[in-house]
């Protein structure tokens, strides 16, 4: 343990010295951040310089909620997209379901046939999982589905507590999600507190003596109480210097090293606001949480949450194993969603984008020409099935339509057409004079291949 870790120690100590046992401290006025959170301009980060010890846990998993954060951004699904979209969810997650847990709505006549179904199929992961507000009353939505596992929204913030709940101090906020947690671990249902808003609550105040009580009662009643920390508006930081509340890496280090959160039950889960769920997410798993909790496509509220497709491959980064995730299914589920779903993914979207593995410059065509992993980060036809590809614009020039033609006609080694062939050097002043004389900005695969007939006719017959 480094000094600074030791200093980290120091501070919370001193912090919590007027409340040994991590009681709830209640403030007559909220704490809102002002200094990080001025409302009138963006967030601001404060350093305290404080570093916390990177401590990856020796299993990794991802988690989703697809259907419950993900339908919370879009039209409901159907409950056979639901059932499909579950099927591919077990498919990527592979033989070691590293898609540990599916999160659904227990509410409407459709949540309900949803997951009715989806126990049905009888897969032991996803898991699939519920999702209650904080209430005794909504857990027997919980008992009917008969699901084994149920997550509870537990608003933490004093944004919330103060401007939500109607003059409740902080402790009385925090004694009713107790009650709502035990009740559901006397039925036998392991729950998991949702603490929301987590990076703008008062950790040392609030978060660490709720979830201390919460272990205390996980190990009355001998159930796991799972959290997650939910970066409701994407104000997280992935960087240990950064003071709290918004350092994910102390707050994933403070609820496992002071509250003595295992790491398997410990889940991130992130929203992508200012373009740093997947940094934030990533520092959740370096620092300790096992858990991080996802959605298809980033599909969420407002600007969206993690990309399930980006973790499994930040899992592997770190891993350096897919330890048996199908990363085919992932382009799969893509064309799922744009066929059958109707929804359309922008193309320069990382992973599954049209324009993923396409390239429209003349020199990157080039380079790929010379070594396809020039301008590829990794295999993207072995892992994604999905090979590399050029799009015929003004600036692809000769290297692009030698591509473009190798591409289409899969040929290999000696077969492959230069880019100094005299018939690509035709072929490209006729494409040049089609831009400048009939205005097109872009040649069509169709009008590639009635010119790439003209000029290479044993192609044809090659392919036939």
């Amino acid at each position: 343990m480094n000094e600074k870790t030791r200093e980290l120690i120091r501070m919370i100590n001193k912090e919590c010295i007027d409340y040994p046992d991590y009681q709830i401290v209640d403030e007559k006025e909220p704490k809102l951040y002002k200094e990080m959170f001025p409302f009138s301009s963006p967030p601001k980060i404060l350093w305290d310089g404080v570093i916390v010890p990177m401590d990856i846990p020796k299993e990794l998993w991802i988690t989703d909620t697809s259907f419950r954060d993900g339908q919370q951004a879009r039209a409901p699904y159907t409950v056979d997209q639901i059932v499909t979209i579950y099927k591919y969810l077990h498919k990527i997650g592979g033989p070691k379901g590293k898609i540990l847990m599916s999160e659904c709505f227990l509410y409407t006549k459709r949540d309900k046939e949803a997951v009715r179904k989806l126990l049905e199929l009888n897969y032991p992961y996803p898991i699939v999982s519920g999702w209650i507000r904080a209430s005794k009353d909504e857990l027997k939505y919980a008992k009917e589905a008969k699901v084994k596992e149920v997550g509870m929204l537990a608003s933490i913030s004093d944004y919330h507590i103060f401007y939500k709940f109607g003059g409740l101090s902080r402790s009385q906020v925090i004694s009713k999600y107790l009650e709502v947690i035990e009740e559901g671990l006397k039925s036998g249902i392991v729950m998991r507190a949702h603490i929301e808003d987590c990076t703008r609550a008062d950790i040392l105040g609030v978060v660490v003596p709720f979830v201390k009580s919460l272990m205390r009662l996980s190990e009355k009643y001998g159930l796991p109480v799972k959290i997650r920390i939910p970066d409701t508006l994407g104000l997280g930081l992935p960087w240990p210097q950064v003071a709290l509340p918004r350092s994910i890496p102390k707050i994933v280090w403070i609820l496992r090293n002071i509250c003595g959160v295992p790491s398997e039950w410990l889940e991130f889960h992130g929203h992508n606001d200012f373009h740093m769920g997947i940094a934030n997410a990533t520092a959740a798993w370096l620092y300790g949480a096992a858990l991080n909790n996802t959605t298809l496509l980033g599909i969420g509220e407002r600007a969206g949450n993690v990309p399930l497709e980006a973790m499994v491959f930040i899992y592997a980064s770190i891993k350096g194993d897919f330890d048996g995730m199908d990363t085919r299914a992932i382009t799969e589920v893509a064309e799922y969603y744009r066929k059958e779903i109707g929804y359309e993914i922008p193309q320069y979207y990382p992973i599954v984008g049209s324009n993923f593995t396409v390239t429209r410059a003349g020199i990157h065509a080039d380079g790929t020409l010379k070594n396809i992993e020039m301008y590829l980060p990794f295999d993207t036809e072995k892992l994604l099935g999905r090979p590399p590809s050029v799009s015929i614009t003004p600036y692809s020039g000769t290297a692009g339509i030698a591509f473009w033609i190798n591409h289409y006609f899969k040929l290999k080694n000696n077969e492959k057409i230069r880019k100094d062939d005299p018939r690509v050097i035709m072929l490209h002043n006729e494409i040049l004079k089609k831009f400048e004389e009939e205005n097109e900005l872009v040649i069509s695969d169709e009008e590639m291949l009635s010119l790439v007939k003209k000029y290479f006719p044993t192609l044809f017959e090659r392919k036939s």
